[in-house]
């Protein structure tokens, strides 16, 4: 089988819980390929992303390790052997990969919970709002690449009707006017009818709350099948970043609650959004 020229963030993250399994064995590559009997490259290959591994050869490797966990086993099983060609597919080669990474786990994800100060959560975005932030952008795009990028979102969008999905965000970031007048009462109108689906939750942070420093905890926060493969995506510089590691994880979720708790309950952010469209 030919090695894949770039794993996906899904693709990687399997490589990655199987290294951790491994390393957890007190097991090198070598001494890991000697008890399945394969080659010493095959097993970094795996490791890597660059090969994929089957559900028996998998299950034989954990084994190997000592894993007992059987609900973590039957999800990398599940990830080893998913082959599903998502609409993310369509973007390949034509949106930076990180576009299609965050589509395809926001798909597999069991929820969503996002935190965003400073910007309308992605999900939640109207397309003249999505359009107004890709049309920022220095460099510049052009038109046809902000259009791509803003219908990319809006697909992405659908993952809400899916997946549970709560979103809290400051007050900010709903005054900030990112497109003209009208577009911002949009936006708001639009939040509201999210906010009225059962599985969506919005909770908003007011202005006037004292003591809040939170102002950097922008985040979105996956869900995998078992807690153990939860996703952190927060932005860098260069694109999305993916978080996993299991310490950070556990600091992310606190922060999440954190944040939460500062927040109003969804009747009384609704009626401050209520407020905010008025005042439009």
């Amino acid at each position: 089988m030919a090695l894949r020229a770039e794993p996906t963030a899904r693709q990687l993250r399997l490589a990655t819980e199987l290294r951790r399994l491994r390393d957890a064995a007190g097991l090198t590559a070598r001494e890991a390929a000697t008890l399945l009997g394969v080659s010493a490259p095959q097993i970094s290959q795996i490791e890597s992303g660059l090969a994929g591994v089957s559900e028996k050869r998998l299950r034989r490797l954990v084994a190997n390790y000592s894993c007992t966990d059987d609900e973590l086993i039957d999800a990398l099983a599940s990830m080893a052997t998913d082959r599903t060609r998502g609409w993310w597919e369509e973007y390949r080669e034509r949106l930076p990969t990180p576009f299609l990474d965050l589509a395809e786990l926001e798909h597999h994800a069991t929820s969503l919970r996002e935190v965003q100060c400073l910007f309308v959560p992605g999900l939640l975005q109207t397309a003249d709002y999505a359009r107004a932030v890709f049309s920022y952008r220095v460099p510049e795009l052009p038109a046809e690449d902000v259009e791509l990028r803003v219908r990319h979102r809006m697909q992405r969008a659908a993952t809400v009707a899916e997946t549970p999905y709560e979103a809290v965000v400051h007050e900010a970031a709903l005054r900030i006017m990112v497109g003209d007048r009208a577009s911002a009462r949009a936006q708001l109108a639009h939040l509201l009818e999210f906010s009225a689906d059962k599985r969506v939750t919005v909770r908003v942070i007011p202005m006037h709350l004292e003591g809040f420093a939170g102002a950097a905890s922008a985040m979105t926060y996956a869900s995998g099948a078992v807690s153990k493969l939860d996703t952190v995506v927060r932005d860098g510089p260069h694109g999305a970043a993916f978080i996993d590691s299991e310490a950070q994880l556990n600091a992310f979720r606190t922060l999440f609650h954190k944040v939460e708790d500062a927040s109003l309950d969804p009747e009384r952010s609704r009626d401050l959004i209520h407020r905010l469209a008025k005042e439009l």
